[in-house]
């Protein structure tokens, strides 16, 4: 593999490393299932691609990007708390209902940014220029948005928000309204998948509505293998794992994508299965770990 797929791979690592950051805080700190980042993902594109060709500064858009994510995954917690929907029942709701609506943002399935200013054209006027522009831009936005959650999760809201995913019996016992609680953690996981898609979409000059296929699938991906290599041991290093284990993720994937045996060799349509294999081997290590331990 070359330097430039080395460097590509730890690109689109920070460029999905804030979802990877949104789905470990639903996930592992509120233990609340959601499929939601499905859809989000796309509609922080489309909201992004839609408000730049409007005019809208780029950055001013990821901010509505994360607006609208943040409403998504209101949405999901409202079907959960108040209308006792499953919460993977909920999440897969409003997961479809959002195919329709960011058809509806970009009036049609993509959008093309195509002469658009994006982050990166920003990057160049100035006088950023280089391979090394991008992932650096995105490495320190991701580094923000995982440190900012850091620095929640150690405020008084956000211990509120780690006792009920750990015992919510306890902190409804202490007087906390753990519906709310859910509306703020599952909104806050869907606003940072949401400004990943936004930046997915500045990235890539597009967005579309079938780009959020297999979100969840790598974010959860992305955080077991974090666990796994960096370890999970407090709020701190479970949230710098995530962010980390993206960028691992997305490395194996590049490096798999590159091996060739013969005449074989797996294309991009072998993702999915890559993924796997990834996963099983992350969730098999601790229990070979423990085999070669024992005396």
């Amino acid at each position: 593999m070359s330097w430039y797929a080395v460097i590509g791979a730890v690109e689109q690592g920070f460029l999905y490393g804030i979802m990877v950051v949104g789905v470990f805080l639903t996930f592992r700190v509120l233990d609340f299932p959601d499929l939601t980042v499905d859809g989000s993902l796309p509609l922080g594109a489309a909201v992004s691609a839609v408000a730049i060709t409007h005019g809208v500064h780029p950055f001013a858009a990821l901010g509505l990007a994360m607006v609208a994510g943040f409403l998504a995954g209101m949405v999901t917690a409202l079907l959960n708390t108040k209308l006792k929907i499953l919460h993977l029942l909920a999440s897969i709701l409003t997961m479809i209902a959002l195919y329709s609506i960011n058809i509806r943002i970009m009036d049609g399935p993509n959008v093309s940014l195509l002469g658009a200013n994006t982050v990166l054209d920003l990057l160049v006027q100035w006088g950023l220029t280089g391979y090394w522009a991008a992932p650096l831009l995105y490495g320190i936005l991701a580094a923000i948005v995982t440190g900012a959650v850091i620095w929640f999760l150690h405020t008084e809201i956000g211990l509120a928000v780690l006792a009920t995913g750990d015992n919510p019996r306890m902190i409804t016992a202490q007087g906390v309204n753990t519906h709310h609680i859910i509306l703020l953690g599952v909104g806050l996981s869907n606003a940072m998948v949401a400004l990943s898609g936004a930046l997915v979409a500045q990235n890539q000059g597009a967005a579309d509505v079938n780009m959020g296929v297999g979100t969840i699938i790598a974010g959860l991906a992305s955080v077991i293998v974090g666990e796994t290599v960096f370890g999970h041991g407090g709020i701190t290093r479970g949230c710098i794992a995530a962010l980390l284990g993206s960028i691992v993720y997305r490395v194996a994937i590049a490096l798999a994508l590159g091996i060739k045996w013969g005449a074989f060799a797996f294309t991009p349509s072998d993702l999915n299965l890559i993924t796997a294999l990834l996963v099983i081997g992350a969730l098999m290590t601790p229990m070979i770990k423990k085999k070669w331990s024992r005396p």
